[in-house]
Parts: structure tokens; sequence; C-alpha cells
């Protein structure tokens, strides 16, 4: 079965994620660009460094050829940025890129993007999904992938040059140049080291990188930049004496960063840092956009400077969009995925990772120094987050309790308001809040707190999951 999320579609490799699978996302998307009369468009397509990626992409590349669409073929692995950027340089309207981004090792998937290069939204993913049913395996067209190469329905490609000078002329590298800084990179045994140290080494940076090489089961761990999994990057950069740590997911779309001090900076710690940055010190304007499980705090720095800030669903295509409609400065989820005007209308851990390195060669500051600034001046605020598992029997359960009853727990705190425009969300009258949502690409629900402190917001996601009892 094949069913898009808010990050694409994943599945376990052998079992949905199959040759057959493959090749009938192919063909819908085929059907669709036939339909809307886009063939001469063309389409653009890269693979992580996953298990079955490389074969899947011929896969998916041989049924669009034999459907007459021009396949622009990376035959490398790649950063998934460097696929919505390559689409959005040649103007297509459908690219994909074949990965399962950070989600565990036995997943593999597909990430489907439309005109400009952004995530496609419901209304695309739905009228793939509608397509399905009715093509039968007769109807899968296919052409053997180096007859499409010879015959140039096929063209090889590679980007990376073009995508890292995009990143390099958005940046201050000037200022990078003479900071000499110390940079130590986990891209988790995913793709990103090409890009980002390319981009670093440019900036004169002294450049080390760990987990790095083919690994198809990324080291045993879920290649997600978290506190959990970087240990090993919050010893070194302390060991080594780096300025800072940068953390990548599988796809090199998620960032997480470590300090000088070996702190896990937060993601939503991430996206103030570099909005207060582009404010205060690159005297840049513009409104954020934020998913409803990202920092308020963002709200604070936005009004305090006269600019407006947006909060919108789970789902990087909500925030491109949002963006798009009001050229925002910035955008970001608490996931660690964020992008900027002017770049790519996706999430871009090589570009966000280099600009926070733009920033401490520019301020002349730490990164912990930066964040007591910020800190000082709009108050702290603790993100507390609790993915729980369940059985299968206990979702309509969990469902019936949290959206057709409508109950809650008797929190401390007094409520503002509740909404249930994405999963459920409890705003505090203290400025603080609670969320519940079930997970868009894995089989969890999601819980987050932001609160004034750690305890606090803690307790707050413990109290759910008691009420749930998850």
């Amino acid at each position: 079965m094949v069913k898009f999320g808010t990050g694409g579609w994943r599945s376990i490799i052998g079992e949905d994620f199959t040759k057959a699978n493959v090749c009938l996302v192919a063909q819908s998307i085929a059907n669709i660009m036939i339909n809307e009369d886009v063939v001469e468009k063309g389409f653009v397509i890269g693979y992580d460094r996953r298990f079955l990626s490389d074969k899947a992409s011929k896969w998916f590349s041989e049924v669009l050829a034999a459907n007459g669409i021009k396949v622009s073929y990376i035959d490398r692995f790649v950063p998934t940025p460097i696929v919505m950027y390559q689409a959005k340089e040649m103007g297509c309207i459908y690219s994909a890129c074949i990965t399962a981004s950070h989600n565990p090792s036995d997943y593999n998937g597909i990430k489907v993007f439309i005109e400009g290069g952004r995530d496609a939204d419901e209304v695309i993913t739905e009228k793939i999904e509608e397509q399905m049913p009715a093509i039968k395996e007769s109807d899968i067209k296919s052409l053997d992938f180096d007859k499409a190469v010879e015959n140039g329905q096929v063209v090889i490609i590679n980007p990376m040059n073009a995508f890292v000078d995009s990143v390099i002329a958005l940046l201050d590298m000037d200022a990078i140049k003479q900071a000499n800084l110390r940079v130590l990179i986990d891209p988790m045994f995913g793709v990103a080291k090409n890009a980002l140290q390319t981009v670093l080494i440019t900036g004169r940076c002294d450049v080390d990188v760990i987990n790095d090489g083919e690994n198809p089961g990324f080291g045993g761990m879920m290649p997600s930049p978290s506190a959990a999994t970087l240990y090993q990057l919050k010893h070194l950069v302390v060991h080594g004496g780096y300025d800072v740590g940068i953390g990548t997911d599988g796809d090199a779309d998620r960032i997480g960063i470590i300090d000088e001090k070996g702190n896990f900076v937060h993601p939503n710690e991430i996206l103030i840092l570099l909005y207060y940055y582009l404010l205060k010190y690159k005297k840049q304007t513009g409104s954020v956009v934020r998913n409803i499980a990202t920092t308020h705090t963002l709200d604070k720095i936005a009004a305090d400077n006269g600019q407006k800030s947006f909060e919108v669903p789970v789902g990087f295509k909500h925030i491109s969009s949002q963006m798009e409609a009001d050229d925002s400065l910035l955008g970001g989820e608490s996931s660690g995925g964020l992008t900027l005007r002017g770049h790519v209308k996706g999430k871009d851990s090589v570009f966000a990772a280099s600009l926070l390195v733009e920033m401490i060669a520019v301020t002349g500051k730490k990164i912990s120094e930066l964040l007591k600034e910020i800190y000082d001046i709009y108050g702290y605020t603790y993100t507390a987050e609790g993915d729980c598992t369940f059985k299968a029997d206990q979702k309509a359960v969990i469902y019936n309790k949290i959206y057709v009853d409508k109950s809650l727990p008797e929190f401390s705190y007094e409520i503002e308001k509740v909404s249930y425009a994405d999963g459920l969300k409890v705003y505090f009258k203290n400025g603080g809040w609670m969320i519940a949502r079930f997970s868009g690409t894995e089989p969890l629900l999601r819980i987050f707190s932001e609160m004034e402190n750690q305890t606090v917001a803690e307790s707050i996601v413990n109290q759910m999951k008691q009420f749930l009892a998850l």
C-alpha cells in the first residue's frame, strides 16, 4: 500500500517499499504529467545512501522514460536540497528523491516535489494516490535504464557545484574566512558531508568529519540528529576544542547542533538564533513561519522587531507555501528543518549549518553566548518531547479520546484556547502550550510542550501520556 504522509511516502523495505510500488508511483506521476501536458518540462530525480535507493531511482527513471518523459538523473547520492535546487533551476513541475529521510534503516521512500522545487502538497499526493487503483501491472511501462541513457531519455547530471555556489553566494564568506573556525561534522552516515564540507573549507574553516561512509544500517541508530544520537559529537566537540558540532540527518534536510561546551542546541533554539541574528546583526527584515509544534519565542522576536509571525500545520509544504505568500525571511520546524528567503523552498541542513557558522564568525560570539543574549531579552523557555508508540488496536481508542470526545487532563495551568486544526494543541494563558498529534511519517503519537522551565514542560508531557495510558 502506498500512502503519502507529511514528508512523502515511507514504508518498510520488502513490505510496501518494493520495486512494484516504486514503479506504480512513477507511472501515476507519469500519467499526471501527461494529463497536465507538462511532459516537456522534464523530471529531476536523486537518491540518498539508503539500501536500494540507487536501484529504486533507476526503476523510477525507467518508467518515466518509457512514458516519454525526459529524466535528469543525478548519478550519485546527494542531499535532498540539491534535488530541490536543481528542479527549481530547470523549471520542472515535478521531481523526486528516493529517501526515507530520518526514519530507521529498514525504511525507504519517495519525496515528491512540485513547481519551484518545494514539497508536494496534499492536493498533489492525493492525486497520485487516486491514480493507483486503476493502474494494472500491464499498464506500467518501462525502458531499460542504459537504453534510456543511450537514446537521451535519461540524462546524467551532477548539480553539486552549482548548488554549493548558490549557498556560498548567500553567505558572508569574508567574515567566515577571517574567523579561523574549527568545525566537526557528523553526517550520521548520510549525504551531507560533500556539500557542507566544501562550503566550509571554501570559508577556510578547519573541518573534521565523523560517521561517514557507506553504512545502510546508519551505525545502528536512526539517522536523526538529536541529543541522544549525537552523543559522540558532543564529547568530541569539547575534547577537540571545536567551535561547533554539526549533525545532519539521512538526506541532509534536518540539522542538529552541539555548541562549544558540548550542549545539544535544540532545533527551536537554532531557529531563534538564526532569526535573531538575521534581524539584529544582519539588519534584514521579514516575517517568520513556524509549525504548530515549534517555539513561540519566534513570535516574540518577530513582534519586537515589527515583523509578523505565522503558525501553520506540520509538514514543510505548509511552511514553504506561507513563506512564498508573505515573502518571509525564515521558516522552520522544531524537528530541525528550516530554510530562508532566496534559497530552496524546502528544508536544507547544508545552508542552515553554513549560516550558523557565519553567525559565529560575524558576531564574534559563541553559540552559548548568543543564546544567553536572546533569553535575557525574551525570557527562557524549554521544550519537552515525548514520542509514544502504540499497538494497532490502540490507535482508534487514542484517536476517539483526543478528537471525538475532546477530553483533556486536569492541567494545573489555566487554558486560553484549544485548537484541533492539526492534532490537539492547548494554549495556556501563561504563554506555554502542549500539542499531541499522530506522526505523518511513523506509527507514533508525538507530544510536545513548551513552558518556562524543564520540570514544568516535562510534567505536562507526562500528564498527557498518563491521560492517554501511553
